[in-house]
């Protein structure tokens, strides 16, 4: 990893206030708040985008991805030299290059607005509580642009590794550029140094399949009637159809909410866990079910087309469920089981064969592709902070957290507030990860995002009151009062409690 900043320029903890340039990687709405904040104190800032626009998950093109393998599970191995196959178009350099994200046509957040927003730009006067992907889209396009965030972007450029020379104090940064050109495309790499690093390219990227007996073999058989949602755009498709959509996060409602109205009969299959919670949200008619067990092909599977299926047609299989039921009659599989955390970038702190129990105090992703370990108050790499990561927190207010997390992360970059030892914030995670039941999502501040925010707050403001620096402000009372009610929401559809249900994990 290279030299770490001394504990012993101040008492509390590593010193960050050298830092003067800085790498953000990703223009989603955690990266453009991050270098928006950190261009506001006076930083110099680099974005890296492998995209062609600012916007992250809320950017919609009618190009999806293309399909991960089946199944999987664990963080893979970086490939960056497929871009430069020969005989590849554009178009098709530019998919693997810079993928598509996952964003539909008809995505709506689902976090009400005046709790979902950045203290940098207040939503456009008359906006409604949910709105349709085209206005969040532009509202993070309009903080980008009030905050001069363009004017720092590199689009589609791609950041293939990160790394701390031995003896340096400085982030080699290397990353490739696709440019398309009269006779095709080009690819330009190039070598940058920087002070300090911010991940903020989110996980919405690498889709996770699940490694269900005879899964594979639907997709490899009809690979058009088996699907992650990372390729759902519209409804259209799936008009008077029968669907099986496992998984039961925001997708897979959104999916369901979609393709009821034009005749589609929704089967849900997914476990029941405190998480479970959008249930509610279905339309009238969706069957809940147990999670699926294993997929069956039937004989005539073999004498049936094996690119695609005459409309009218079922899979011909069937889908045996946990609890021993069967069904068939399927026309599609809709796999809404989410994604897989990963930086491939960072090399080796990416270690995808290594159990989440067994990570040692410098691996920051292992096999369960959710973790991301050793950091401190879910930003700061513990064995060197100048390495940090914004939006890695779970089932929060996402713009609103990531946007006070920037602010935090401004603060401890400008030497302003101050980290604690390196020991003590090793203890603290070892604490924390000791509390972390089976099942548990690691990041998760479901209903406890307060909590979080005052700890983080009466740390800040402490350092900065020494420092003789106005306090960080925190969240509003728009924001406390909306985020209250939907605190109790959450508390109140929970399908399972415990003692311990609204503890921050921190």
């Amino acid at each position: 990893m290279g030299s770490v900043p001394s504990e012993s320029h101040i008492v509390n903890g590593p010193y960050l206030g050298y830092i003067k340039s800085v790498a953000v990687i990703g223009a989603g709405i955690s990266g453009v708040v991050t270098a928006a904040h950190l261009l506001r104190a006076g930083f110099n800032v680099t974005v890296f985008e492998r995209t062609g626009v600012a916007g992250g998950v809320w950017s919609y093109e009618p190009q999806a991805d293309r399909d991960p393998p089946f199944p999987n599970v664990r963080p893979p191995s970086p490939k960056w030299d497929k871009v430069e196959d020969e005989g590849l178009t554009s178009d098709e350099a530019a998919l693997i290059h810079g993928p598509p994200n996952p964003c539909y046509a008809g995505l709506r957040n689902n976090i009400p607005t005046p709790i979902m927003r950045a203290s940098l730009l207040r939503w456009p006067e008359g906006s409604e509580d949910f709105v349709d992907q085209k206005v969040v889209h532009q509202y993070i396009q309009d903080i980008a642009q009030i905050h001069h965030v363009y004017d720092k972007i590199l689009f589609h450029t791609r950041v293939e590794s990160v790394s701390k020379p031995s003896g340096s104090n400085e982030w080699k940064v290397l990353s490739s550029t696709l440019t398309k050109t009269d006779s095709g495309h080009a690819l330009t790499k190039q070598a940058r140094e920087f002070d300090a690093v911010v991940v903020a390219s989110g996980h919405y990227s690498i889709p996770f399949v699940p490694d269900i007996p005879g899964l594979s073999a639907w997709k490899q058989k009809f690979p058009d009637r088996v699907m992650h949602s990372k390729k759902y755009r519209t409804p259209t498709p799936f008009s008077n159809q029968t669907l099986l959509v496992i998984g039961a996060g925001a997708s897979a409602i959104d999916i369901a909410k979609e393709t009821a109205p034009l005749g589609a009969t929704i089967i849900q299959s997914r476990r029941e866990s405190k998480y479970d919670l959008l249930g509610v949200r279905l339309p009238e008619g969706v069957e809940r079910v147990a999670m699926v067990a294993e997929f069956i092909l039937d004989d005539t599977a073999a004498e049936a087309d094996h690119r695609l299926l005459e409309p009218g047609h079922a899979i011909p299989g069937r889908v045996r469920l946990e609890d021993g039921r069967s069904i068939e009659g399927i026309d599609h599989v809709i796999v809404a089981t989410g994604y897989i955390t990963s930086y491939p970038f960072l090399g080796e702190l990416e270690q995808p064969s290594v159990r989440w129990e067994e990570a040692d105090e410098k691996v920051l992703i292992t096999s369960d592709g959710y973790i991301t370990h050793n950091l401190h108050k879910d930003i700061f790499y513990i064995p060197d902070p100048s390495l940090s990561f914004i939006g890695v927190s779970h089932l929060v207010s996402t713009f609103s957290l990531f946007d006070f997390q920037a602010q935090v992360l401004a603060k401890v970059f400008a030497g302003q507030a101050h980290l604690p030892p390196q020991s003590v914030m090793r203890q603290e995670h070892k604490e924390r990860k000791a509390r972390s039941q089976p099942g548990e999502r690691f990041h998760s501040m479901m209903a406890a995002e307060d909590v979080y925010i005052e700890k983080m707050l009466s740390w800040v403001n402490g350092d900065l009151a020494k420092a003789g620096v106005p306090p960080l402000p925190g969240m509003d009372e728009e924001w406390h009062s909306g985020y209250k009610v939907m605190k109790e929401k959450i508390t109140n559809s929970q399908c399972t409690g415990g003692g311990n249900r609204n503890r921050v994990n921190i």
